[in-house]
């Protein structure tokens, strides 16, 4: 069974919060705020954050640039990812990752179906890592930003979470790039 061992430190890790939103701004951004709050009150530290419009082109050189900073560790978009026209968030994370987390988006299902039932189906949440970032999109609903961090994020991104968790294995994201 999973839990917190509170024999070892917690570490802090560098998070970016992206809203994808054509009417968002930050005076009325609850899902962005939200997930702000949720990053500080774990212990985390907000490295930026920024709203953009439901561009493919401008979200992935948005996620780019930060996947290039090394003073970000792990990247939450909130919106862009139904199933309309303008919902592009998904294509524009897949753009960059060089692997995906398929588990994510089948938790987050998972957790998503106690709550909202078969709406659930509606949504293309994602995870994937480029560049030694941890990158993940969630849906613009504060609920489904609530649910995506208090069910699998907050643990995942706690080093003392055990039997594993994505903290622990920073080190080893980019090892293929390693000199044999």
């Amino acid at each position: 069974m999973s839990h917190i061992d509170d024999t070892l430190e917690f570490i802090p890790v560098r998070i970016a919060v992206l809203t994808v939103s054509d009417s968002r701004t930050f005076e009325d951004d609850k899902s962005g705020d939200t997930l702000v709050k949720m990053i500080e009150k774990a212990g985390h530290v907000v490295a930026d954050r920024k709203i953009v419009t439901d561009d493919r082109p401008l979200i992935r050189d948005t996620l780019q640039a930060w996947i290039d900073d090394k003073g970000v560790d792990v990247v939450i978009s909130t919106g862009g990812t139904g199933l309309t026209g303008r919902d592009v968030t998904v294509e524009a994370h897949r753009d960059v990752y060089e692997k995906e987390i398929d588990a994510f988006g089948t938790v987050f299902t998972i957790v998503s179906m106690q709550k909202i039932g078969t709406s659930a189906v509606q949504s293309r949440a994602t995870g994937g890592v480029a560049g030694g970032t941890y990158l993940f999109a969630l849906p613009g609903s504060t609920g489904a930003c609530k649910d995506a961090w208090n069910e699998i994020l907050k643990f995942q991104l706690d080093y003392r979470h055990k039997p594993c968790n994505f903290v622990q294995i920073f080190p080893r994201l980019e090892e293929h790039k390693r000199r044999k």
